[in-house]
C-alpha cells in the first residue's frame, strides 16, 4: 500500500512538472517582439492577444496565457490619425483598428536629454499602428510626419503608461 502511494505520488508529480497547460510563460525578449509582431501584422491569430506595460496576455480556445515583458523594453503602439481615433489604453494587437493602414511616415523620436532614439521613414501595418519597442522609464518627444501633416507628443515609458497611442492627430 505505501509503496502504491509513492507510485502514485511520483507520477503525479511528473505529470504537473510536463503539464501544458500553464498560464505563465517564459520567452526570450527576442522571441517575445517576434511573437508580438507576428500578431500585430496577423502572421499568428487568437481570440484576443494585447498588450500592457507589463505583460502579453494571449487568449486561445478560452485559455489565458502571460508573457512578462523585458525590464528594459517598452512596449508602444501608435496610430496617427486625420479624422478618427478610438481611445485606448492597453493595446489590443488583435482587435485595435487605427485609420491610416499600410502608410508611410517620418517618424523622429527624442529623450529629454535630447538624445535621438528614431529617425526614419517607417510603415504602419494593416491595423494602422506603428510598433516601438522603447528604453523603459523615460519621456520621448515624438513626432510624425504625413504628407506635409504632423503631430507631436510626449509619451512615456514608467509601468502603468498605456501602450496604446491613439491621440496623434495630422494636422
Amino acid at each position: 500500500m505505501k509503496r502504491l502511494m509513492i507510485l502514485i505520488l511520483f507520477f503525479s508529480t511528473i505529470l504537473a512538472a510536463c503539464s501544458t497547460d500553464s498560464d505563465q510563460n517564459e520567452l526570450s525578449t527576442q522571441e517575445l517582439k517576434d511573437l508580438v509582431h507576428d500578431y500585430s501584422t496577423d502572421k499568428k491569430t487568437a481570440e484576443a492577444a494585447s498588450i500592457s506595460s507589463s505583460n502579453l496576455v494571449i487568449t486561445e480556445e478560452g485559455k489565458e496565457v502571460t508573457y512578462d515583458l523585458s525590464k528594459n523594453d517598452f512596449f508602444v503602439s501608435i496610430a496617427p490619425y486625420e479624422m478618427a481615433t478610438h481611445p485606448c489604453e492597453n493595446h489590443s494587437l488583435t482587435g485595435c483598428q487605427g485609420e491610416m493602414r499600410n502608410q508611410e511616415f517620418d517618424l523622429y523620436i527624442e529623450d529629454t536629454d535630447g538624445n535621438v532614439i528614431v529617425d526614419k521613414t517607417i510603415n504602419s501595418f494593416d491595423n494602422g499602428f506603428i510598433d516601438l519597442w522603447l528604453p523603459r522609464n523615460k519621456t520621448y518627444k515624438t513626432k510624425i510626419e504625413y504628407n506635409g501633416k504632423v503631430a507631436e507628443s510626449d509619451i512615456s515609458t514608467f509601468d502603468k503608461d498605456g501602450t496604446c497611442i491613439t491621440t496623434m492627430q495630422l494636422i
